[in-house]
């Protein structure tokens, strides 16, 4: 503020006493708002937020399960995964598994992935997450909306919210994703799906049709669950590096 009034003194003589006042009011006003003005605004503390969610029901079988858990776990710690995580400054990511209406299971807390020593530590954590329900039937609607109540305990704002929801079959209890979608907060929120298909199809279609949502949303298709890892990946990369991602290949 001194400097800034000295300087205007050197033009006393060329002002009048009126103006250099209000010459003098006008610099310093803005000498004090520079500051703010060179202040960037607060950075997003990760770029995504991802809500995994695994089929538990009954068309599921203990080989296949065991394949979807450590189909994820390969996936979270392949190299070019990884190497995408470090490139975005880290994500957030938690998983539970779901079957029936009131059957959700937390396999994996909200953790923060930024290196392939964090990436590991979640692995073994799903590695060794138990099995909760083997008997209840597919209840997407219930699935979606417990997704979106995690998402919103998620510890910290992220650039992108994604729910990543896996499963063979549709819907076949309580209420569908239609209505998960008016029930629920899903604001701001892409919802894609892995779909295991085998022969039939129709799982394929009806998650292109009721299940995905938001911009930019997917379906990503495994074969069989032996392909579950690989489709895993597939959709991991595409999440964690969102529209660039084509760029980038």
């Amino acid at each position: 503020m001194m400097g800034c009034r000295s300087n205007l003194q050197i033009g006393h003589h060329r002002l009048g006493t009126g103006a250099l006042r209000k010459t003098l009011r006008h610099a310093c006003s803005l000498f004090c708002l520079a500051p703010l003005m060179l202040t960037p605004a607060p950075a997003l503390a990760c770029s995504l937020s991802l809500v995994l969610a695994m089929d538990g029901s009954a068309s599921v079988d203990a080989r296949e399960h065991t394949l979807q858990l450590n189909g994820l776990a390969d996936a979270l710690t392949d190299p070019e995964v990884v190497q995408a995580i470090e490139a975005v400054g880290g994500i957030w990511v938690t998983s539970f598994e779901w079957s029936g209406r009131y059957q959700q299971l937390l396999q994996l807390g909200w953790s923060h992935l930024n290196d392939a020593q964090s990436a590991a530590k979640a692995a073994e954590i799903l590695r060794r997450a138990p099995r909760g329900y083997t008997e209840f039937p597919t209840a997407l609607g219930y699935a979606l909306g417990h997704a979106s109540t995690l998402m919103r305990k998620a510890p910290v704002p992220c650039g992108r919210k994604v729910v990543d929801v896996a499963g063979d079959g549709i819907n076949n209890d309580g209420f569908g994703p239609d209505s998960a979608y008016r029930a629920f907060d899903f604001k701001e929120i892409t919802v894609n799906g892995l779909v295991i298909s085998g022969a039939d199809q129709t799982p394929v279609r009806y998650y292109r049709t009721h299940v995905i949502k938001g911009p930019g949303a997917f379906v990503e298709v495994a074969a069989s669950y032996d392909d579950y890892a690989e489709a895993m990946k597939r959709k991991l990369l595409r999440e964690i590096f969102g529209s660039g991602y084509a760029s980038l290949r």
